[in-house]
């Protein structure tokens, strides 16, 4: 059995979990990046001082410890895609694209490659085997950890092999079992944002790595006046009210940024209501495959922010794509966020899969689509 093992306090009480159980244990911990100041943060996950306790770890565990060199892969699937889509004008989860695309992509195959039956992480979300033999995804015990928004793609055949013992458990209970096994990372703090963004501030990687990102451009009103200039949409995100740099005698806010004009779009704050959006790149893990999902549609819960609770929607099903259409207008949307889809807005509910935001319905503007709407799009 493999444990992904980041050196922070979930994933080494796994290992130390499993070893116990009596598996045999292989703890393995990714080098993603080595972004100078970022190897010495604290909270600041697979850099250099995270590397150094998981290796303590499974020294007081006894187990096998390998460092697998991912920087390259992680900077061509994680972080370029990051910033091509931030300047786009979406509003990327790099979180989503590294358990997509690394965790359970490559160091899965690595784990096969070695023979394990099982790779374990640290995640805060429950799997549990169905009638008909196969793993389903349900929602975290402890709802403020729960990570389930940013596992949703992972496939039915991912589910087979992956394991999160930690889905059933409160926080408190897994600090309290670190310090039961004398853990040198029982008291670290838990990682804090973006991992590969030291100071916080997304803009900075931006600008280093697509200096040529920040290209000034115009601040419009949603009904086409033309209210300022900004010094380039990566500056702005939508939701934003402050720092605009636009006078006004009502409160604006940052509705859409439209990157093939270099414009930031504004409004009033029902402008920021969205009844209704379009997703891309599917994954589905419901009981049903996709294409017997209703065309008429289907009722279940979804969540467009991993800070949010689910809420009730209609999921109506295209050939490579779908509708969500909301029950209660939903504020702060934007294309490259995931909307994932629940079965029920109930606290343990069963995943079934999402995708991203590639458009939404956007109100008040004066370029109608046929349902009297203009459609905010990035492609």
């Amino acid at each position: 059995m493999v444990v992904a093992m980041s050196g922070g306090v979930d994933s080494s009480v796994v290992a130390a979990l499993l070893c116990r159980q009596g598996f045999d244990v292989i703890g393995m911990t990714l080098q993603l990046y080595d972004h100078g100041a970022a190897t010495h943060r604290k909270g600041a996950c697979c850099a250099g001082q995270d590397i150094h306790d998981a290796r303590r770890v499974a020294a007081r565990l006894g187990i096998p410890h390998y460092v697998l060199d991912y920087e390259e892969r992680f900077r061509t699937k994680v972080i370029d895609r990051f910033a091509e889509s931030y300047i786009s004008g979406e509003t990327p989860v790099p979180c989503i694209a590294c358990n997509q695309t690394i965790k359970f992509a490559d160091l899965f195959e690595t784990a096969r490659d070695l023979g394990a039956d099982i790779l374990a992480t640290g995640h805060y979300i429950a799997s549990r085997p169905t009638d008909d033999g196969k793993w389903a995804l349900y929602r975290a015990l402890d709802a403020e950890r729960d990570q389930s928004y940013f596992l949703f793609a992972t496939t039915e055949a991912q589910l087979q092999m992956l394991r999160f013992p930690l889905g059933d458990m409160p926080k408190a209970t897994v600090r309290q079992f670190a310090h039961e096994f004398g853990l040198a990372v029982a008291d670290k703090p838990d990682s804090q944002d973006i991992c590969f963004v030291p100071s916080g501030k997304y803009t900075d990687i931006i600008e280093r790595l697509r200096p040529e990102a920040a290209q000034p451009g115009e601040i419009r009103h949603i009904d086409g006046r033309l209210l300022g200039r900004h010094r380039g949409i990566i500056h702005f995100t939508v939701g934003q009210r402050k720092g605009l740099g636009i006078a006004g005698g009502e409160p604006l806010y940052v509705v859409h940024l439209d990157a093939g004009r270099g414009q930031v779009i504004v409004g009033p704050r029902q402008a920021l209501a969205i009844r209704q959006i379009r997703l891309r790149d599917l994954n589905w893990i419901g009981d049903c495959p996709w294409a017997e999902v209703p065309q008429q549609g289907l009722r279940l819960a979804v969540r467009i922010r991993s800070t949010r609770p689910p809420v009730p929607a209609l999921l109506k099903r295209l050939e490579n794509a779908a509708n969500v259409e909301f029950d209660m207008p939903e504020e702060g949307i934007s294309p490259g966020q995931a909307c994932v889809f629940y079965q029920s807005a109930e606290s343990r509910a069963r995943v079934l899969g999402g995708g991203y935001i590639e458009q939404f319905t956007l109100p008040g503007s004066p370029a109608a689509s046929p349902t009297g709407r203009a459609l905010a799009s990035t492609g």
